[in-house]
């Protein structure tokens, strides 16, 4: 099985050759990569789970990077073992090409074998997967690299005020929600609340206060706290 295909990359190709070699963006780009660290500069141990038709398997191996020609081209090379599932190993010669200071064409040419009951799936099956994943990889690759641009900011809907045409009267409020001019504070606001509703109130007490007060001239016998008020006044 062989595969070639190139794919254009939106990044600097310094930045495409870094992130080729960098295992955490490689990771997260293999499809089903469980795990892969640089064991040294030019070796990786990787752990990668694929499901080809029905055939599901976990495979665990080694990859080795030759013929360096930083930052133009590399061969890579690996080996996995799938246990009875079988096994699979192969490589691939990358080739990066400058295209304009932001953007890097990818050339690659891959070829891969496999044994065991993932060769008996058929070479059309086989073949049909490695593309899929191959495109798979690629895309997360360049969306990887591509610039993050940041999300538009859209603004908050703006409500106009009412109108009130020239020479209307402004809208009248309800009187249950009119404030009140001033507020009756401590326990005289809880002994009256509002003037409009307690007049009566006050009335009798005002009443009560008046009657105490000149409770002398209803006997027509002052005492010692005489008040001017009073209609008929007496010496003591």
């Amino acid at each position: 099985m062989q595969m070639t295909d190139s794919r254009t990359i939106p990044a600097p190709r310094d930045k495409v050759w870094a992130a080729l070699n960098d295992p955490k963006i490689l990771q997260a780009c293999i499809p089903g990569c469980e795990s892969l660290e640089m064991t040294s500069p030019t070796e990786m141990t990787a752990k990668v789970t694929l499901k080809v038709g029905p055939v599901k398997a976990s495979f665990g191996g080694k990859v080795t990077l030759s013929d360096i020609d930083a930052p133009n081209s590399y061969r890579i090379a690996g080996e996995g073992s799938g246990g009875v599932a079988g096994f699979a190993k192969g490589g691939a010669l990358v080739r990066l090409e400058a295209e304009g200071p932001d953007s890097t064409i990818l050339h690659y040419t891959a070829d891969a074998q496999i044994g065991g009951k993932l060769a008996q799936l058929g070479s059309r099956l086989i073949d049909s997967t490695a593309q899929k994943l191959a495109g798979d990889f690629f895309n997360s690759f360049a969306a990887a690299l591509a610039p993050q641009v940041p999300a538009p900011q859209v603004p908050a809907p703006q409500v106009p005020a009412p109108q009130v045409p020239a020479g209307a009267a402004a809208p009248e409020i309800p009187a249950a929600e009119q404030a009140e001019p001033g507020e009756k504070k401590g326990w005289f606001k809880s002994l009256f609340g509002k003037a409009d509703t307690n007049v009566a109130s006050i009335a009798v007490l005002a009443g009560l206060g008046l009657f105490a007060m000149h409770q002398c001239c209803l006997g027509q016998t002052h005492t010692a706290m005489d008040f001017p008020l009073c209609s008929a006044q007496t010496e003591i």
